[in-house]
Order: C-alpha cells, then sequence, then structure tokens
C-alpha cells in the first residue's frame, strides 16, 4: 500500500501538473470506485466545469480543493495509482475512472490545445474517490480522516507527543506506529525502517520506551519519510508516480525487503518475522529486544 512518501510523491506531481486545468468531462468505468456520491452521474455532474487550485494530503489520502468549493478526495489503498497523461493513450484493462481535463480558458478546437486526463487506476480495486460538496466538512464524508493521528513533519509532532502516544499501550511498537491514530501515514516499509534508524526492536513494549529511546525513534521516523520522498517513495509492485515512473528508496533501504543480506551498520544478517500478520524486517544485532 502507498505510504506516506508515495502519496506525498504523488501530490507533488499533481501540483506540479493539474493547476489550472479544467475538467470537461469524465468516465466512471468501476463505480464502486466512488465512494461518495452514490450515484457516479452525481459525481461527474459535480466535478465538470471545475478546475484543480491545489492538492492537499492527510496521512494516505489526498485531497484536491476545486473551485466553486468542491473537494475531490483519493485513498490508493494497496495498489491505486493517479496518471497524468495524454487523452489518447491507451485505456489500461486496470483503469477505474477517467476525468477529461483542458487548460482553463481555452476551448476543446483551439489550435495547440493539449488533451489530458486524470487517470485513476486500481489493480486490486480497493481504492476510493470522494466529491465533498462545498457545504459539507470534509471529514464527514471521508470518515477515515476523523480518526488520524498528527502528520509527522508537523510542529505539534514532537517526541513528547510520541512519547504521550506510546506510554499509553504495551503492544508491540511495530504494531502501534501501524495504527493510524498514533501518526498519519506510516506503513509497513517505513515503520521497518523508522525502528532500525531509532534502534529499536519491532516487538519492544511501546510503553516500555524510555524518553532517550522515544527521541531516537522520533529521528528515525523524519528521516525514513524525509529519505523515501526524497527517493521518489518504493516500489515493490505496483506504486507509480503521476507519470508512470517508479519510486527508487528501496534501493537505500537499511531493512525493508532485505532479509538473509548483511545490516549495512554491523554486518549482521538481516532477519524477518510475522508481527501482528505483517512482515517485519530487523537487524538482531542494532535492534535488541
Amino acid at each position: 500500500m502507498p505510504e506516506l512518501p508515495e502519496v506525498e510523491t504523488v501530490r507533488i506531481g499533481l501540483n506540479q501538473n493539474t493547476l489550472g486545468w479544467q475538467i470537461e468531462g469524465g468516465e466512471i468505468l468501476l463505480p464502486r470506485a466512488i465512494a461518495y456520491p452514490d450515484r457516479p452521474e452525481a459525481f461527474l455532474a459535480a466535478v465538470i466545469g471545475t478546475d484543480f487550485t491545489e492538492w492537499q494530503r492527510r496521512g494516505k489520502y489526498l485531497i484536491a480543493k476545486l473551485s466553486q468549493g468542491n473537494q475531490l478526495g483519493v485513498h490508493l489503498r494497496m495498489t491505486g495509482s493517479l496518471l497524468w497523461c495524454d487523452r489518447d493513450a491507451p485505456v489500461g484493462k486496470h483503469t477505474r475512472v477517467r476525468l477529461f481535463v483542458k487548460e482553463k480558458g481555452k476551448r476543446k478546437k483551439e489550435k495547440g490545445v493539449s488533451q489530458k486526463e486524470l487517470r485513476f487506476d486500481d489493480q486490486r480495486t480497493f481504492g476510493k474517490m470522494w466529491l465533498v460538496p462545498s457545504d459539507r466538512s470534509t471529514e464527514s464524508v471521508i470518515t477515515g480522516l476523523q480518526k488520524l493521528g498528527l502528520e509527522p513533519f508537523a510542529p505539534e509532532f514532537t517526541p513528547q507527543h510520541l512519547e504521550s502516544k506510546l506510554s499509553r499501550t504495551g503492544r508491540p511498537i511495530k504494531t502501534v506506529l501501524l495504527d493510524q491514530e498514533t501518526v498519519a501515514g506510516i506503513g509497513n516499509i517505513y515503520a521497518d525502517e523508522s525502528l532500525f534508524l531509532g534502534k529499536i526492536h519491532p516487538q519492544k513494549a511501546a510503553n516500555s520506551l524510555n524518553s532517550e529511546q522515544v527521541k531516537d525513534l522520533h529521528q528515525g521516523i523524519i528521516r525514513s519519510l524525509s529519505d523515501g520522498i526524497a527517493k521518489g517513495g518504493t516500489t515493490f509492485s505496483s506504486f507509480q508516480n503521476v507519470a508512470g515512473l517508479k519510486g527508487n528508496y528501496i534501493d537505500t533501504a537499511w531493512v525493508f525487503r532485505r532479509t538473509g543480506q548483511p545490516c549495512n551498520i554491523c554486518g549482521t544478517v538481516i532477519s524477518r518475522m510475522k508481527l501482528g500478520g505483517r512482515s517485519t524486517h530487523f537487524c538482531p544485532q542494532c535492534q535488541i529486544l
């Protein structure tokens, strides 16, 4: 599933490409990809004639500010992608939603007017899109936003804030990091990477960490996510940015998907185990329980 760095990579690409473009039509190829409103035709009716003014990210959600006060929400889930492409590009078998766009203020028949579209592709069909009307709050429509913790790059996300969260539970720290109420946007990849950088074993009880360990983990979270964004995210299955390019973070990962390879710090073989049903990668020497 795309995590914060992957979603942030998409957000950056969307802001670089879609602003100033107006939605002039669309096609819903998989009706259940639209979470709200219930009828796909109502979704299209609400977005046609609006233009993209800004893309924001909240956790793993993308939210586009549209003219006329509406918003467009997207969650990529496991295999979703938003692609900015030419309108005559072949439509793939996993394309679920197509939004046809034009440069704002230009007519279709004008010479040199680009014919573009924003496509939502999703192989496993878990991804969703929402149209948030101007008279509704974002959280009342995209209800998953209601339980999200702080953004890891927010000024309020301090070591002290993280420590207060971790002190409330004795669950394994890896499991707690995957809980979006603890911190928004971290998934399996960057939980493993953050714990390695913080030198914390993934099975360690969250409320057993002392203040110095929490500070190290906080730094590990910020570093791993920042590195992930700098590398354009991680691609090991289907993730791609708006131009269809893969992310490169996996090439420089510390532990994730490196089972059996030597640790880059101490040379110990990287281990893998199941924790809470999720594959977990760690260094047995650098991350002693």
